[in-house]
């Protein structure tokens, strides 16, 4: 079973779809969360307790994200030429916090972790593009605030961003496609059974191999992102004549 044209998509993707372009992921046995401890670089708490070891952190991986050896593959590619050529939305919802969707082309975007190149101040809310280093000295542009500024990041303990939306889009689709997910991480991990809620839903999981959900999909695929994301678009596409 494929997409039918004028059908709406959903696309999820998590760090499995970055891999390729030379990011980490968290979760692998060489990932990041194998590296630095969750409680330490992750978390509200720590924040407040090691306020400069955060934002390194992060300005480490900020930097390396805006230096110009990470870029879109050829999955970030394919997503993006699927936005533009089907005749029915797409939506790319993406647990990533990096930007290769939208320099591959992608435009009808969901950060739902968040953003590494933006930075947010906690006193007044505002959010603006960063791709320097920050430290706890810094000013907020917009308030005045001193030390105020954060990593624009989803933390463990905190909500997911633009969830209503997400919601209204998994309700519309009618094939939801989760792409380089490990399947444990909520709520997105749960946004398969949402759309399986109705029959004609159909999940489609793309994974270098099979998530802690694979069983919930109707159709899978495994295999680099890199190959079986462009052939599922080039299918998907070929369908429409």
């Amino acid at each position: 079973m494929t997409a039918s044209a004028g059908r709406h998509i959903v696309v999820l993707t998590g760090a499995g779809i970055s891999k390729e372009s030379g990011l980490s992921t968290f979760r692998d046995a060489d990932g990041i969360w194998a590296e630095v401890r969750i409680e330490d670089v992750a978390t509200p708490d720590a924040f407040a307790r090691d306020p400069a070891g955060v934002h390194q952190f992060y300005n480490t991986r900020r930097r390396r994200l805006a230096g110009g050896d990470i870029r879109p593959n050829a999955a970030h590619v394919a997503l993006a030429n699927l936005e533009r050529a089907w005749p029915a939305n797409v939506t790319v919802v993406t647990q990533n916090i990096d930007d290769l969707h939208e320099r591959a082309g992608s435009r009808n975007l969901v950060h739902m972790h968040g953003e590494l190149l933006k930075v947010r101040c906690s006193a007044c809310g505002a959010v603006v593009p960063c791709t320097d280093s920050v430290g706890t000295e810094e000013l907020c542009g917009e308030c005045g605030t001193k030390g105020a500024i954060r990593p624009h990041v989803v933390w463990f303990g905190e909500m997911p961003l633009e969830l209503d939306r997400i919601d209204a889009a998994l309700d519309a689709c009618a094939t939801f496609v989760s792409i380089g997910t490990s399947g444990n991480v909520y709520p997105a991990a749960g946004f398969v059974d949402r759309v399986r809620s109705r029959s004609h839903v159909h999940a489609v999981e793309l994974n270098l191999e099979p998530s802690e959900g694979a069983g919930r999909f109707g159709e899978t695929v495994y295999g680099p992102a890199t190959e079986v994301v462009p052939a599922f678009v080039a299918r998907l596409l070929g369908a429409l004549g």
